[in-house]
């Protein structure tokens, strides 16, 4: 079960796994071993299967889209042939191996907030590490015989990677969310030994390590609060004394009217009328996006914006009571600069 995605604030851990594509690599051979061998001896190319791919991570998140993690990552993608290498002989070879990859990495993702009626929260990042890569007996064999050429070794190097994704949250567990996402991830510089069984001379080879990987994880982020239960406006109550509140709603960054806005600013002119109202509060809020200078003057623009509006319907200005206090008295509590339609409001009290 779905619920409304929300930008994430503090602490948090994420697991995920799935398929992982490694490309194929080009074999050079030079050092000792490669003046023993022609040009053509010297080159072939190794192809793999679809391997796997598993990371975990922890990280802070900001509340304004920006998360920074470190993260753990395993890949294992076995060979699925190799071309080449004519010292082999003229016979078809036979290949076998793996590359297993270990890495640990810094990374930082932005999230994009897709507004409150949103279920998913698409994001991207970029991340810089180390690998530690073990290529195991990569071989290209002849059948006939028996001679080989191995791309062996076990390599360290930098790498990076590109990241894009979306994440949906999970209701019945607040903080939990369910993670679909794509990795590009290149080792820079990687090398192998390469070793042949006709001469006990050994050689070197760069050995492009390129990962496309496709994962689905989970997230959980600690301290998360159950979503809040929608805002409704209280039955104006029978005895003129009971105080009744109307909330207007305002867009990020707005102080212009809605539609809705008017209809319920409409409501409260026409129930001010009632018996019994001596006094119309309006208070301006906003949320914790902005400033505190700023986010005060874009609550006294919204407060002037509803007392003009119920003064347009017949409400006296003198009645009124106009008021705004910023991101001071927000309906929902926030971390600073975390946006939150609810805190985007007017209030209207009939007393």
């Amino acid at each position: 079960m779905a619920a409304r995605a929300e930008t994430v604030t503090g602490l948090y851990v994420g697991a995920g796994a799935g398929l992982n594509i490694l490309q194929g690599t080009d074999v050079s051979v030079t050092g000792p071993l490669a003046g023993t061998l022609t040009p053509a001896q010297r080159r072939g190319s190794v192809d793999f299967d679809y391997g796997f791919a598993a990371v975990s991570a922890i990280g802070y998140g900001y509340g304004n889209g920006l998360r920074l993690e470190v993260e753990f990552n395993a890949r294992s993608n076995e060979v699925d042939s190799a071309s080449g290498f004519s010292s082999v002989g003229t016979n078809r070879p036979r290949s076998g191996g793996d590359v297993i990859s270990l890495g640990l990495m810094l990374n930082g993702y932005y999230d994009f907030d897709m507004g409150p009626g949103s279920m998913f929260t698409p994001y991207v990042g970029a991340g810089v590490g180390y690998v530690w890569s073990y290529v195991n007996s990569n071989r290209a064999r002849n059948v006939a015989t028996g001679s080989f050429i191995d791309v062996t070794g076990n390599e360290e190097a930098p790498a990076f990677q590109l990241m894009a994704g979306v994440a949906m949250p999970i209701s019945m567990v607040p903080g939990l969310s369910m993670t679909a996402e794509y990795r590009y991830m290149q080792v820079i510089g990687a090398e192998a030994e390469v070793r042949s069984n006709q001469t006990f001379l050994r050689g070197k080879t760069d050995f492009d390590n390129v990962n496309h990987s496709v994962m689905l994880g989970l997230r959980y982020a600690f301290g998360a609060a159950p979503a809040p239960a929608p805002v409704v406006a209280p039955t104006p109550a029978a005895a003129p004394a009971v105080a009744r509140t109307y909330l207007v709603f305002f867009d990020f960054d707005r102080a212009d009217l809605t539609d809705r806005a008017r209809q319920i600013i409409g409501e409260a002119a026409t129930n001010s009328r009632g018996a019994g109202t001596t006094r119309i509060e309006v208070s301006g809020h906003a949320d914790r996006s902005g400033t505190p200078q700023y986010n005060q003057r874009l609550s006294e623009r919204r407060a002037a914006a509803v007392a003009a509006e119920l003064e347009r319907r017949g409400v006296a200005r003198s009645a009124m009571t106009i008021q705004a206090f910023g991101e001071s008295r927000p309906l929902v509590p926030t971390a600073d600069g975390v946006r939150e339609p609810q805190n985007r409001r007017v209030e209207i009290v009939l007393r």
